[in-house]
């Protein structure tokens, strides 16, 4: 029997993933007994045709029973999907692991979150925006909070306020996040924060109540990588409100190399002329930094180690918006938050999988043979 390309190619995809991927499966919980599938590897490759190519259930399942792989409906295939959600996950922290992603030293007593959110929208020029608001654990890289919203209307944009905090936690975001709402709303919940600062939503006072003049005192980290500290406040009731309501916040800030600055100015004037509209000469000066507000005391991380985890962070960051555009994550179900959760995982995994599969692309030899490492080392020629 002749394998076809399509058949070897898969082949291959299993290769990639973790060494234990069939025994997850019923460590897991998604697959006790295989029923309506051929094989392991066949519900997995019906799973991934309709969360990679975007294909509905219900084709996904017709697809399925022409080629021998699963035999069931596509309202059987959604519930197995909402099953499998949690071995997707360890799937992609398998794959995670071989990433090998260097993480500053733990902190006594803190829980490190990485919280973000993007948007998807479901397929066809009138398909609904939806707002995916996600929470990692690091290091170990689990979804601790995950919600679906509209996109659309007051109270659904980026804000730390839409996560559970606990006392303990500490919450690392973008600039999108550092609003004062959020701030107070992690505050008031007995935990901390690392954000990017955003100048424009968040005023910094001293401890006399006045502004602080913030580019004055970046002025004195001249040499790139210089890291500084500052105290200051944010009072999140406005001006005038009761100092109770002050927030202490530390401010650390490492001053970027000329190229960087010079690149993060050039992209604010591309914005500026696409935009059209006018660019402050601060935002210019403010590009030669990057400052970032957190409220976990000098006690228990430096300046530096702040920095550092907000590198991670952003390293987050960057995996997902691959997720988007590797992964197509165009459509949302909708019908409960395990099968979305499967759906955002099965999205992760077939990023890591790609992103693999760019490693191996180094070892391609010329045959068209595909060289893995745990394949046996070629042996010499006599």
């Amino acid at each position: 029997m002749t394998t076809s390309l399509t058949d070897e190619n898969w082949e291959y995809l299993l290769k990639l993933l973790p060494a234990d991927w069939e025994a997850q499966a019923r460590l897991t919980g998604a697959v006790q007994r295989l029923r309506g599938a051929t094989s392991l590897s066949s519900l997995l490759r019906v799973l991934l045709l309709h969360i990679g190519h975007g294909c509905s259930l219900r084709t996904a399942s017709v697809v399925g029973k022409a080629a021998g792989w699963v035999s069931m409906s596509d309202v059987a295939l959604h519930k197995k999907l909402a099953q499998c959600a949690p071995w997707l996950h360890q799937l992609c922290l398998g794959l995670l692991a071989e990433s090998r992603l260097a993480l500053p030293a733990p902190v006594h007593g803190l829980g490190m979150r990485l919280v973000d959110s993007t948007l998807v929208s479901e397929p066809g020029a009138t398909g609904s925006q939806y707002r995916v608001l996600y929470s990692l654990r690091a290091p170990g890289w689990q979804c601790d909070e995950f919600r679906l919203s509209s996109a659309q209307g007051a109270g659904h944009g980026e804000s730390l306020k839409h996560f559970t905090v606990r006392a303990g936690d500490c919450l690392l975001a973008d600039r999108g996040f550092s609003h004062l709402a959020g701030i107070e709303h992690v505050h008031r919940h007995g935990g901390h924060l690392i954000v990017r600062l955003n100048t424009q939503n968040a005023r910094l006072e001293d401890a006399q109540g006045g502004a602080i003049d913030l580019l004055r005192w970046l002025g004195g980290l001249t040499q790139p990588g210089a890291v500084g500290e500052l105290g200051a406040w944010v009072r999140t009731q406005g001006p005038g409100s009761d100092p109770a309501q002050r927030v202490p916040v530390r401010l650390c800030a490492v001053r970027k190399s000329v190229e960087a600055t010079e690149l993060a100015r050039r992209k604010l004037r591309r914005k500026a002329q696409t935009g059209k509209s006018a660019l402050q000469a601060a935002t210019l000066q403010y590009a030669s930094w990057v400052v970032v507000l957190s409220t976990v005391p000098a006690a228990l991380m430096s300046a530096g180690t702040v920095l550092q985890w907000y590198r991670v962070r952003w390293q987050i960051e960057l995996a997902f918006k691959r997720l988007k555009s590797l992964g197509d994550a165009g459509h949302v179900p909708k019908s409960g938050e395990r099968s979305s959760q499967a759906w955002v995982y099965g999205k992760l995994l077939i990023a890591l999988l790609t992103e693999k599969m760019q490693r191996h692309a180094a070892s391609l030899s010329p045959w068209g043979g595909r060289w893995l490492e745990q394949d046996p080392p070629p042996q010499p020629l006599a």
